[in-house]
């Protein structure tokens, strides 16, 4: 009779709450890029064991947010300047292209429906100072931009991208907000959410290489 094999399921609400706790510290800049993350630390600080951090440690660098280093353990994931650029090219590639395949949109119904919702999003998060939150509505917005084009393919190409992204487009809004106001990352969403409204191509491509997703991240390449 062949043994049976014992498999350990980590209840989802620990690694949830592991993950949420990480990410949040990543994106708002309280763990450093190259900053290593301390898995006795975490569970202490948790309350929790070490195999939830791990699971959560493991989701986060699928994610592009933390790396593993053989025998020296996880630190937040370093991307240079090049790397940052490059990914936003192609962001920007890939955002264009879903523009100029959608627009014109049909008149009917409300085309733009979530992606305005996904800015609402941005606003709620924004009022309760809920940062993280704010984060994941912001990669909604740019997710729903791109599914106007009804292009699956497209979708799929476009969401390991924007998940690359995530700490520099956090970063971004952190900086503009410190430097300028927080209330400027809604208005260039809001001002993008007006040019696809026009249902001009032109308009909201011109719009898109405008947005300023760059403007406070003073990149500098050698």
């Amino acid at each position: 009779m062949t043994p049976r094999t014992h498999v350990t399921v980590l209840p989802p609400s620990l690694v949830e709450m592991a993950t949420r706790h990480v990410r949040s510290a990543v994106l708002s800049g309280a763990l450093e890029p190259g900053e290593r993350i301390i898995e006795e630390t975490l569970c202490a600080r948790l309350g929790i064991s070490r195999a939830p951090v791990r699971e959560a440690l493991r989701l986060l660098a699928q994610e592009g947010l933390v790396e593993h280093l053989p025998r020296r353990g996880f630190r937040v994931l370093v991307w240079s300047a090049t790397d940052i650029l490059q990914l936003f090219e192609l962001r920007r590639v890939l955002e264009r292209h879903a523009i100029e395949s959608a627009l014109p949109l049909p008149a009917h119904g409300d085309p733009f429906g979530a992606v305005r919702t996904a800015l609402d999003e941005m606003r709620a998060a924004d009022v309760s100072d809920d940062t993280l939150e704010r984060d994941n509505a912001h990669r909604r917005f740019h997710l729903e931009v791109v599914a106007l084009a009804g292009n699956h393919q497209l979708n799929l190409a476009y969401a390991p991208v924007l998940l690359k992204l995530q700490l520099p487009m956090a970063r971004n809004l952190r900086e503009e907000a410190r430097v300028a106001s927080r209330r400027n990352g809604i208005r260039r969403h809001a001002e993008l959410l007006e040019s696809l409204e026009s249902n001009d191509p032109d308009i909201a491509c011109a719009a898109l290489q405008r947005h300023g997703e760059l403007t406070y991240l003073n990149l500098d390449i050698c």
